[in-house]
Protein backbone atom coordinates (compact mmCIF):
# COMPACT_ATOMS: atom_id res chain seq x y z
CA UNK A 1 0.00 0.00 0.00
CA UNK A 2 1.45 3.27 -1.19
CA UNK A 3 1.45 6.39 1.10
CA UNK A 4 -1.10 9.44 0.45
CA UNK A 5 -0.03 11.69 -1.44
CA UNK A 6 1.41 14.65 0.71
CA UNK A 7 -1.07 17.61 0.60
CA UNK A 8 -0.16 21.10 1.02
CA UNK A 9 -1.90 24.05 2.48
CA UNK A 10 -1.37 27.82 2.01
CA UNK A 11 -3.40 29.82 4.24
CA UNK A 12 -3.35 29.39 7.95
CA UNK A 13 -6.02 31.85 9.22
CA UNK A 14 -9.55 31.55 10.76
CA UNK A 15 -10.63 28.70 8.39
CA UNK A 16 -7.14 27.39 7.42
CA UNK A 17 -5.33 26.88 10.65
CA UNK A 18 -8.12 24.73 11.75
CA UNK A 19 -8.43 23.21 8.50
CA UNK A 20 -4.34 22.52 9.04
CA UNK A 21 -5.21 20.98 12.09
CA UNK A 22 -8.22 18.28 11.46
CA UNK A 23 -5.64 17.11 8.15
CA UNK A 24 -2.66 16.62 10.23
CA UNK A 25 -4.94 15.32 13.19
CA UNK A 26 -6.16 12.94 10.59
CA UNK A 27 -3.04 11.79 9.18
CA UNK A 28 -2.01 13.58 6.07
CA UNK A 29 1.84 14.46 5.36
CA UNK A 30 0.94 18.59 5.22
CA UNK A 31 3.54 21.25 4.07
CA UNK A 32 2.19 24.33 4.80
CA UNK A 33 2.76 28.22 4.58
CA UNK A 34 1.66 31.44 5.52
CA UNK A 35 2.67 34.85 5.37
CA UNK A 36 2.40 35.07 8.78
CA UNK A 37 5.52 32.84 9.81
CA UNK A 38 4.22 32.21 13.17
CA UNK A 39 0.90 30.83 11.83
CA UNK A 40 2.82 28.31 10.44
CA UNK A 41 5.66 27.37 13.03
CA UNK A 42 2.70 26.64 15.33
CA UNK A 43 1.39 23.82 13.27
CA UNK A 44 5.09 22.24 13.39
CA UNK A 45 4.98 21.02 16.71
CA UNK A 46 2.05 18.89 14.77
CA UNK A 47 4.00 17.57 12.06
CA UNK A 48 3.56 20.28 9.17
CA UNK A 49 6.62 20.49 7.31
CA UNK A 50 6.50 24.69 7.36
CA UNK A 51 7.40 26.05 3.54
CA UNK A 52 8.86 29.49 2.94
CA UNK A 53 6.24 30.15 -0.33
CA UNK A 54 3.28 28.63 -2.09
CA UNK A 55 5.95 27.78 -4.84
CA UNK A 56 7.90 25.42 -2.15
CA UNK A 57 4.53 23.68 -0.85
CA UNK A 58 3.62 23.06 -4.33
CA UNK A 59 7.40 21.23 -5.03
CA UNK A 60 6.77 19.02 -2.15
CA UNK A 61 2.90 18.44 -2.24
CA UNK A 62 0.81 16.72 -5.37
CA UNK A 63 -2.08 18.21 -4.31
CA UNK A 64 -2.41 21.99 -2.90
CA UNK A 65 -5.13 23.99 -1.43
CA UNK A 66 -5.05 27.48 -0.83
CA UNK A 67 -7.48 28.91 2.11
CA UNK A 68 -7.32 33.03 1.16
CA UNK A 69 -8.90 36.07 2.24
CA UNK A 70 -9.10 38.10 -1.53
CA UNK A 71 -8.98 37.38 -5.21
CA UNK A 72 -5.82 39.23 -5.71
CA UNK A 73 -4.51 37.42 -3.10
CA UNK A 74 -5.41 34.43 -4.77
CA UNK A 75 -4.13 35.34 -7.95
CA UNK A 76 -0.68 36.14 -6.43
CA UNK A 77 -0.54 32.64 -4.67
CA UNK A 78 -1.05 31.10 -7.63
CA UNK A 79 0.39 32.32 -10.32
CA UNK A 80 3.08 34.84 -9.00
CA UNK A 81 6.82 34.65 -9.42
CA UNK A 82 6.52 32.36 -6.28
CA UNK A 83 3.42 30.81 -7.29
CA UNK A 84 1.94 27.27 -7.46
CA UNK A 85 1.77 26.91 -10.73
CA UNK A 86 5.16 27.10 -10.79
CA UNK A 87 5.39 23.76 -8.26
CA UNK A 88 7.61 21.00 -9.69
CA UNK A 89 5.41 18.07 -7.53
CA UNK A 90 1.94 19.66 -7.80
CA UNK A 91 -0.97 18.00 -9.70
CA UNK A 92 -4.17 19.36 -8.13
CA UNK A 93 -5.07 22.63 -7.02
CA UNK A 94 -7.73 23.13 -4.97
CA UNK A 95 -9.18 26.64 -4.30
CA UNK A 96 -11.24 26.77 -0.64
CA UNK A 97 -11.28 30.66 -1.27
CA UNK A 98 -14.07 33.24 -2.12
CA UNK A 99 -12.92 34.85 -5.81
CA UNK A 100 -15.56 34.94 -7.98
CA UNK A 101 -16.28 32.60 -11.09
CA UNK A 102 -14.45 34.89 -12.78
CA UNK A 103 -11.03 34.14 -11.19
CA UNK A 104 -11.97 30.80 -10.89
CA UNK A 105 -11.95 30.62 -15.02
CA UNK A 106 -9.02 32.52 -15.28
CA UNK A 107 -7.02 30.22 -12.51
CA UNK A 108 -8.70 27.27 -14.01
CA UNK A 109 -7.23 28.12 -17.72
CA UNK A 110 -3.45 28.69 -16.21
CA UNK A 111 -2.85 25.47 -14.53
CA UNK A 112 -3.94 23.83 -17.44
CA UNK A 113 -1.39 24.99 -19.74
CA UNK A 114 0.93 23.27 -16.85
CA UNK A 115 -1.06 20.04 -16.71
CA UNK A 116 -2.02 20.66 -13.74
CA UNK A 117 -5.80 20.43 -12.26
CA UNK A 118 -8.10 22.73 -11.12
CA UNK A 119 -11.05 21.98 -8.40
CA UNK A 120 -12.98 25.38 -7.26
CA UNK A 121 -14.03 24.49 -3.70
CA UNK A 122 -15.59 27.40 -1.37
CA UNK A 123 -16.69 26.45 1.86
CA UNK A 124 -19.12 27.81 3.89
CA UNK A 125 -20.01 27.58 7.70
CA UNK A 126 -17.51 29.68 9.21
CA UNK A 127 -15.04 28.80 11.85
CA UNK A 128 -17.40 26.99 14.00
CA UNK A 129 -18.68 24.88 10.86
CA UNK A 130 -14.45 23.92 10.14
CA UNK A 131 -13.99 23.37 14.44
CA UNK A 132 -17.00 21.44 14.46
CA UNK A 133 -16.50 19.79 10.70
CA UNK A 134 -20.00 20.92 9.79
CA UNK A 135 -18.70 22.73 6.68
CA UNK A 136 -20.50 22.62 3.33
CA UNK A 137 -18.09 22.49 0.54
CA UNK A 138 -19.84 23.61 -2.89
CA UNK A 139 -16.96 22.18 -5.89
CA UNK A 140 -16.94 22.52 -9.55
CA UNK A 141 -14.63 20.85 -12.04
CA UNK A 142 -13.93 17.29 -13.59
CA UNK A 143 -16.05 15.35 -11.68
CA UNK A 144 -13.09 12.51 -11.51
CA UNK A 145 -11.03 15.35 -10.37
CA UNK A 146 -13.42 16.44 -7.55
CA UNK A 147 -13.69 12.60 -6.46
CA UNK A 148 -10.12 12.30 -6.19
CA UNK A 149 -9.87 15.16 -3.42
CA UNK A 150 -13.19 14.38 -2.26
CA UNK A 151 -11.63 12.44 1.05
CA UNK A 152 -9.93 15.89 2.09
CA UNK A 153 -12.82 17.74 2.00
CA UNK A 154 -14.25 15.36 4.36
CA UNK A 155 -12.11 15.58 6.91
CA UNK A 156 -13.57 19.17 7.53
CA UNK A 157 -16.90 19.62 6.13
CA UNK A 158 -20.49 17.77 6.82
CA UNK A 159 -21.43 18.41 2.94
CA UNK A 160 -19.58 17.92 -0.12
CA UNK A 161 -21.49 19.16 -2.77
CA UNK A 162 -20.24 19.03 -6.49
CA UNK A 163 -22.14 21.88 -8.78
CA UNK A 164 -20.89 21.50 -12.09
CA UNK A 165 -18.09 20.96 -14.20
CA UNK A 166 -16.87 24.44 -15.73
CA UNK A 167 -14.87 26.09 -13.22
CA UNK A 168 -15.98 28.78 -11.67
CA UNK A 169 -19.77 27.36 -10.58
CA UNK A 170 -18.67 26.58 -7.26
CA UNK A 171 -18.33 30.19 -6.65
CA UNK A 172 -21.50 31.26 -7.88
CA UNK A 173 -23.14 28.61 -5.61
CA UNK A 174 -21.06 30.12 -2.80
CA UNK A 175 -21.59 33.80 -3.55
CA UNK A 176 -25.76 33.37 -4.41
CA UNK A 177 -25.53 31.75 -0.99
CA UNK A 178 -23.53 34.55 0.75
CA UNK A 179 -25.89 36.88 -1.05
CA UNK A 180 -28.97 35.29 0.64
CA UNK A 181 -27.44 35.29 4.04
CA UNK A 182 -26.22 38.89 4.06
CA UNK A 183 -30.12 39.56 3.07
CA UNK A 184 -31.32 37.36 5.49
CA UNK A 185 -28.69 39.22 8.13
CA UNK A 186 -29.83 43.10 6.78
CA UNK A 187 -33.15 42.69 6.84
CA UNK A 188 -33.48 41.21 10.25
CA UNK A 189 -31.78 44.09 11.26
CA UNK A 190 -34.28 46.57 9.88
CA UNK A 191 -37.10 44.10 10.88
CA UNK A 192 -35.98 44.31 14.52
CA UNK A 193 -35.59 48.00 14.75
CA UNK A 194 -38.84 48.81 14.04
CA UNK A 195 -39.98 46.32 16.43
CA UNK A 196 -37.64 47.71 18.95
CA UNK A 197 -39.15 51.25 18.29
CA UNK A 198 -42.73 49.45 18.66
CA UNK A 199 -41.78 48.69 21.94
CA UNK A 200 -41.32 45.11 21.38
CA UNK A 201 -38.58 42.98 23.54
CA UNK A 202 -36.04 41.33 20.76
CA UNK A 203 -35.60 38.16 21.93
CA UNK A 204 -40.00 37.73 22.11
CA UNK A 205 -39.74 38.95 18.51
CA UNK A 206 -37.12 36.34 17.43
CA UNK A 207 -39.19 33.63 18.98
CA UNK A 208 -41.63 34.88 16.48
CA UNK A 209 -39.93 34.60 14.00
CA UNK A 210 -38.67 31.63 14.10
CA UNK A 211 -42.25 29.84 14.92
CA UNK A 212 -43.51 31.28 11.98
CA UNK A 213 -42.32 31.78 8.32
CA UNK A 214 -39.56 34.53 8.84
CA UNK A 215 -36.97 32.22 10.56
CA UNK A 216 -33.90 32.48 9.04
CA UNK A 217 -30.36 32.13 9.71
CA UNK A 218 -29.82 35.59 11.19
CA UNK A 219 -32.77 34.74 13.61
CA UNK A 220 -31.89 31.41 14.06
CA UNK A 221 -28.42 32.03 14.84
CA UNK A 222 -26.39 35.17 14.47
CA UNK A 223 -28.76 37.40 16.57
CA UNK A 224 -29.21 35.47 19.54
CA UNK A 225 -25.30 34.22 19.94
CA UNK A 226 -23.82 37.47 18.43
CA UNK A 227 -25.91 40.39 18.58
CA UNK A 228 -28.12 39.94 21.73
CA UNK A 229 -25.16 38.99 23.67
CA UNK A 230 -23.09 41.40 22.51
CA UNK A 231 -20.24 39.86 21.73
CA UNK A 232 -19.88 39.84 17.71
CA UNK A 233 -17.74 37.20 17.43
CA UNK A 234 -19.30 35.38 14.20
CA UNK A 235 -15.68 34.39 12.79
CA UNK A 236 -16.49 35.95 9.11
CA UNK A 237 -15.37 39.90 8.89
CA UNK A 238 -17.85 42.18 7.90
CA UNK A 239 -15.24 43.40 5.03
CA UNK A 240 -15.23 39.64 3.87
CA UNK A 241 -19.06 39.50 3.84
CA UNK A 242 -19.59 42.91 1.80
CA UNK A 243 -16.28 41.73 -0.86
CA UNK A 244 -19.02 38.39 -1.26
CA UNK A 245 -22.38 40.57 -1.98
CA UNK A 246 -20.10 42.92 -4.51
CA UNK A 247 -18.55 39.51 -6.11
CA UNK A 248 -22.05 38.33 -6.77
CA UNK A 249 -23.55 41.36 -7.95
CA UNK A 250 -20.53 41.63 -10.69
CA UNK A 251 -20.75 37.88 -11.49
CA UNK A 252 -25.12 39.15 -12.18
CA UNK A 253 -23.50 41.95 -14.24
CA UNK A 254 -21.19 39.81 -16.31
CA UNK A 255 -23.74 37.67 -17.03
CA UNK A 256 -26.44 40.36 -17.38
CA UNK A 257 -28.86 39.05 -14.90
CA UNK A 258 -30.76 42.12 -13.11
CA UNK A 259 -30.24 41.87 -9.55
CA UNK A 260 -32.64 44.59 -7.83
CA UNK A 261 -32.98 43.56 -4.36
CA UNK A 262 -28.92 41.98 -4.41
CA UNK A 263 -28.30 45.69 -5.68
CA UNK A 264 -29.83 47.30 -2.65
CA UNK A 265 -28.33 44.35 -0.31
CA UNK A 266 -24.78 45.10 -1.67
CA UNK A 267 -25.64 49.12 -0.95
CA UNK A 268 -26.35 48.12 2.93
CA UNK A 269 -23.36 46.56 2.92
CA UNK A 270 -20.90 48.67 1.63
CA UNK A 271 -22.43 51.32 4.05
CA UNK A 272 -21.68 49.34 7.05
CA UNK A 273 -18.18 48.67 5.34
CA UNK A 274 -17.42 51.98 4.51
CA UNK A 275 -17.89 52.77 8.85
CA UNK A 276 -16.44 49.51 10.04
CA UNK A 277 -12.95 48.47 11.31
CA UNK A 278 -10.55 46.03 9.57
CA UNK A 279 -11.45 42.93 12.07
CA UNK A 280 -15.09 44.02 12.94
CA UNK A 281 -17.48 40.73 12.44
CA UNK A 282 -20.08 40.96 10.14
CA UNK A 283 -22.68 40.73 12.59
CA UNK A 284 -22.48 44.39 13.39
CA UNK A 285 -24.09 45.36 9.98
CA UNK A 286 -26.31 46.00 13.10
CA UNK A 287 -24.94 48.75 14.44
CA UNK A 288 -25.50 50.77 11.08
CA UNK A 289 -29.78 50.07 11.81
CA UNK A 290 -29.28 51.34 15.04
CA UNK A 291 -27.32 54.42 14.16
CA UNK A 292 -30.30 54.99 11.51
CA UNK A 293 -33.44 54.70 13.72
CA UNK A 294 -31.62 55.75 17.04
CA UNK A 295 -32.86 52.30 19.33
CA UNK A 296 -30.91 49.30 20.76
CA UNK A 297 -31.24 46.08 19.42
CA UNK A 298 -29.69 44.41 22.26
CA UNK A 299 -30.57 44.18 25.73
CA UNK A 300 -28.41 47.07 27.24
CA UNK A 301 -27.06 45.21 29.54
CA UNK A 302 -25.97 42.58 26.82
CA UNK A 303 -24.55 45.41 25.05
CA UNK A 304 -23.26 47.04 28.17
CA UNK A 305 -21.12 43.73 29.05
CA UNK A 306 -19.93 43.06 25.52
CA UNK A 307 -18.47 46.67 25.35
Amino acid sequence: MTASPRVGLIGLGAMGGPMARLLLGSGHVLAVHDERHDAAEQLAGDGAVVCVSPRDVADSAEIVLASLPTPDIVRDVALGEHGVVHGTAVRTFVDLSTTGAKTAEELAAAFAERAIDYVDAPVSGGVAGVESRTLAVMASGERAVFERVRPLFEVFAANVIWVGPSPGQGQTAKLLNNLLSATAMAITSEALTLGVRAGLDTATLLDVFNAGSGRNTATTDKFPKHVLTGSFESGFRLRLMTKDVELCLAEARRRHVPMVVGGTVQQLWTLAAAQAGEADDHTEIVRLFEEWSGVRIAAEAAVDAGA
